[in-house]
């Protein structure tokens, strides 16, 4: 008569234990720095392969995603924000940028928007605000707009002394706060002004700023749809050039000379979508928007080239 042995319970466990590790080994195979999944592979959802998987992918395509930024300075704060969202989508929260320049807010939209399992939000208080904040995560978690913009109202009488956008600036980074805290500031004339800022610095700055210039003020947080924003007013026209070179395209759209506009490049005052122009040859396409120190800015419109060659620049001038 055969007896039959049986193995002790802590050895039945090891060894299934190892059967579910070498089996597991398979679903993941890395190829070329990316993670390739199987053509059936067990669900994932929800598991920490998944998570795994978004990350790793995430890292070995950063570089790729960047090509197309050109500015490095820009391309450095948008690999940042890659690795902001590589984090929160791996452990399935939500995190928030400060707020961050007009080319990084656009560039980071733009590389975000080509990944797969992570959701971006940009706000900045109002339509067509200039500084933004970012919110990153699942697409399962980040499901509407966080809360992270809030509004302050600086009163004063400014009947008697006008202060400028950088008089309204100055006096709130003097009371301590970095730039990055701040969104924008529409100035209301001899109203004051309204600024957008992070919320948890709406007390501080309440109590901490009661002077902007030689002006006394008064702070008071108010909610986002009492901000009295107005659609720029701008004058369109069009302008035919021999070619989309900056110095020629932004030198008849500010109405100034050739000369004059690449003076102003070499002394650092001209800009394309916010970046410092330091080439005469930088060519312009649609969308971009052009600011020259002490002349305003413009944007480029439809583009089309004529049957001699040459280039019909529609320009539409802020007022």
């Amino acid at each position: 008569m055969a007896v039959t042995s049986f193995a002790p319970p802590w050895l039945v466990l090891r060894q299934a234990f190892r059967s579910v590790a070498a089996s597991s080994s398979s679903y993941l195979h890395p190829t070329h720095n990316h993670t390739v999944l199987p053509s059936s592979p067990l669900p994932l959802r929800h598991s920490a392969l998944r998570r795994c998987h978004v990350a790793e992918a995430m890292k070995g395509d950063v570089e790729l995603l960047l090509k197309g930024v050109g500015d490095q300075a820009v391309a450095k704060e948008v690999k940042h924000i890659l690795e902001m969202a590589r984090r929160a989508t791996s452990r399935r929260e939500v995190l928030h940028t400060d707020f961050l320049t007009p080319p990084v807010v656009k560039e980071s939209v733009s590389v975000l928007g080509k990944l797969a399992d992570v959701a971006v939000v940009s706000q900045g208080g109002y339509p067509e605000a200039e500084r933004c904040r970012i919110s990153v995560g699942h697409p399962d978690v980040l499901t509407n707009d966080p809360d992270i913009v809030a509004a302050l109202s600086i009163t004063g009488n400014f009947g008697f002394q006008a202060c400028s956008h950088g008089d309204f600036l100055g006096a709130i980074l003097g009371t301590g706060i970095t730039r990055d805290k701040l969104g924008d500031i529409l100035i209301q004339e001899e109203k004051g002004a309204q600024v957008l800022i992070v919320p948890e610095l709406v007390d501080f700055i309440v109590t901490a700023l009661d002077k902007v210039g030689n002006v006394s003020v008064t702070c008071s947080k108010i909610p986002l749809l009492a901000l009295e924003y107005e659609p720029p007013r701008t004058n369109t026209f069009k302008t035919i050039e021999a070619s989309l070179r900056i110095d020629a395209v932004a030198s008849a759209g500010f109405k100034i000379s050739r000369s004059k506009l690449v003076d102003l490049i070499s002394s650092g005052d001209v800009r394309v979508n916010w970046a410092t122009v330091t080439k005469n040859g930088t060519t312009v396409k649609t969308g971009d928007v052009v600011s020259v120190s002490g002349k305003g800015r413009l944007k480029i419109g439809e583009i089309n080239e004529t049957k001699k060659g040459k280039y019909a620049v529609e320009i539409i001038r802020y007022l």
